[in-house]
Order: structure tokens, then sequence, then C-alpha cells
């Protein structure tokens, strides 16, 4: 017999203190309820980036992308106020904007040629005369929920959501030092990992647990002993001073800092901090046993002098997430073994992790809840 989902939800129990906690059962990472409830109640809830900012500084540039997979558009309008749009055209449906990001007088649908100003507004259907009862005004683009932070764009499906800022918390505050839009865009990768989104940000979120048995060259630089973990809000922040090593030159030339930062925003946006570089990583569920994780990579000098360091940089980046790669596919096959249903937590290495499991359980054990209570 199949166990419920509220069971399955009830198996895990988040008011647990860290010292007795165990991690989300397996079924979390693996049942397909459990990936559409987090759809509904997870990402179609929180504030999610969208893109960045220097994507859209200039009247009529856009960036687009899928949120909970929802088509959504961000334009800045001739007016300078940013806005952000379900990216559907409501004639037939089809996307109006058809690429990622890029710079537009109006918002053309492809498919029947209707036109969008850049504030949504309706401005034109081609061949359209003779239609009774049809109100231009009620058809524009379908407004959403947007705000900008640092160096990234926000999007949020629920029109009730909190000002972004009261969702980040006292993050705002901790990065703030840090001035991190001081480093600019240098570099985009993207990586489709074979497990769910939650393996990758509880591997993010071990404390530097499996940083000397995986990374060997970021473990040289870092000083482990002295690494820390720090929970506020929907945030943890895992710091290390950074060390002089000769072990690897090629991690040691390129992360060069008093410390090291990593931010975990709830639900899927990292952020990773030296003195000149940057790196956020946004964490996007593709099905249940795959994720994408886009890597942006910032400097603080992307001048073309400057070019061949960023390149090594980006390059130590990518072997970091390499190795991550194949633990985190080693990890979603064990999750569907018999033999594993939980694991316990390390007090020393993952509060971090503790943090992320309670708020996800929050979310879903809640969204659950109303979602029955709307059915009754």
């Amino acid at each position: 017999m199949e166990i419920s989902l509220r069971d399955i939800l009830a198996s895990y129990d988040d008011t647990a203190s860290l010292a007795e906690a165990s991690t989300i059962p397996a079924p979390w990472y693996v049942d397909p309820r459990i990936e559409e409830l987090e759809r509904e109640t997870v990402f179609s809830k929180t504030w999610q980036v969208l893109g960045r900012t220097d994507q859209v500084e200039q009247p009529g540039q856009f960036v687009s992308a899928t949120v909970a997979g929802e088509p959504i558009v961000a334009v800045r309008g001739n007016d300078g106020v940013l806005r952000a749009f379900f990216n559907v055209c409501r004639h037939h449906a089809a996307a109006v904007v058809t690429e990622p990001c890029g710079r537009a007088q109006l918002l053309h649908c492809p498919y029947h040629g209707w036109n969008y100003g850049l504030d949504g507004s309706l401005k034109g259907m081609p061949e359209f005369e003779g239609v009774k009862n049809f109100d231009r005004q009620q058809n524009g683009l379908v407004p959403v929920k947007v705000e900008t932070w640092e160096s990234f764009v926000f999007v949020n499906l629920d029109p009730h959501a909190a000002p972004l800022k009261d969702f980040l918390g006292g993050l705002v505050k901790r990065v703030s030092p840090l001035a991190l839009t001081k480093r600019k865009f240098f570099e985009t990768r993207v990586y489709d990992i074979h497990c769910n989104w939650k393996v990758f940000i509880d591997n993010y979120l071990d404390g530097g647990y499996h940083v000397p048995h995986l990374h060997k060259g970021l473990n040289s630089v870092l000083d482990y002993k002295q690494y820390t973990i720090e929970n506020e809000d929907r945030y943890c922040l895992q710091s290390s001073p950074v060390v002089s090593s000769t072990e690897d030159p090629a991690t040691s030339a390129v992360r060069q800092s008093d410390r090291a930062w990593y931010f975990w925003q709830y639900p899927n946006l990292m952020i990773n901090c030296y003195d000149d570089y940057m790196d956020s990583n946004l964490v996007l569920p593709l099905d249940v046993d795959h994720c994408r994780v886009i890597f942006d990579f910032f400097f603080a000098d992307v001048s073309d002098g400057r070019r061949e360091y960023n390149q090594q940089s980006v390059a130590v980046g990518a072997r970091v997430q390499e190795e991550d790669l194949d633990i985190c596919e080693a990890v979603q096959r064990g999750l569907k073994s018999r033999a594993y249903q939980a694991g316990r937590l390390s007090v020393r290495r993952e509060a971090g992790e503790h943090l992320f499991h309670r708020l996800l359980a929050a979310d879903l054990k809640g969204g659950l809840g109303r979602i029955a209570a709307a059915a009754d």
C-alpha cells in the first residue's frame, strides 16, 4: 500500500533539536508528490532569483526565466520602473519573450503578432476588427511582484507576499559590509545534475564536513578547524579564515582573502564571496531526480587585462563543482535504496542543513494543510 503524502511529511520531526535531529527522510527526495508540493508551496511562495540587475539597467532591457514552472519576464520601462509579468500572451498563451535576455521597444508575441508595452499594457492586435465586448485594458500581461537586492532581480508569484527585504531578514545587514555590487558579472556556467535539488543544498550546507575528503584544493586554503556556521532567519552563513598554502597552487593563486564567506538563503540561493571574487549558485528543480545549478561569476576587475586571471578562477570553481556533481548523483542513487531511510546530523557541522530541513518542513506541512482546507 502506498504511503500517503501526509504520512511522509509526518515522518520528519521538525521540532527536534540539532542534537536529536535526523535528516528529512529519503521519500522527501524521491517521491514526485513532494516535488509537486514544493512547486506549489515553496517555489511559488518564496522570492526567487530571476536574473541580474545589470541585465535590466536600461529602458527596454528584459530578462526571462521559468519560476515554479511558470514563464516570467522582467523588463525596465521607459519610466525607469522595473516590472515583471507572466510571459504568456493573453491571446493564445504563447511566450511573448523568447530570449533569455535582451532589449526591446515593445514586447512582441511571435505567434499572432500581439504587442505589449514595456508596462505590460496591450498595444495592438492585428486583424482584430469586429471582435465585440473586448476590453484592451483588461488584456495586458498579468503582473508579478518584482524587487531587487544587491546584484539580483527577484520575483514572487504570490501576490500577497511580504516585501523582499522582510523575506531576506538579517541577511541584508550581514551582507552589506561585503559590498557585493563592487564585483561585476564575468561569466555564467550551467550544470544539469542527476539529483534532487535538496541533495545539492544539503551538500552545500554540511558545514564543510565533506571539504577535507572531497575538495583537496579548496581545503588547502581554508582553516578547517576555524570554520564557523551561523543561522538566522532564513539564511545560513558558513565562514572560514583563508590561509596561504603551496599544496594546490591553482587554488591558492585565485582564492586570496582574509576570510571566505558562504551564504545560503532559503530555499535555493547561495553566494560565495572572497576579496575580489564572488559567485552565486541558483539551484532549480527540474523534476524529482534532476536539478539545474546556474553559476554566475563576478570579479572586482573584469577588464581585458584581468581576463586570464578571472578565467583561471572560474576554472577552480568549476573543478569544485565537478567534484560535487559526482557525489550528489551518488547520494541520489543511495536515497532510493531500501537500506536508507534517514541519517543523523553532526552538531559541529550540520546546523545549516538542520535549518534548511525545518524551514522546508514548515512550508510543506503548512502548504498541505492549506490545500486540504481549500478542498473541504
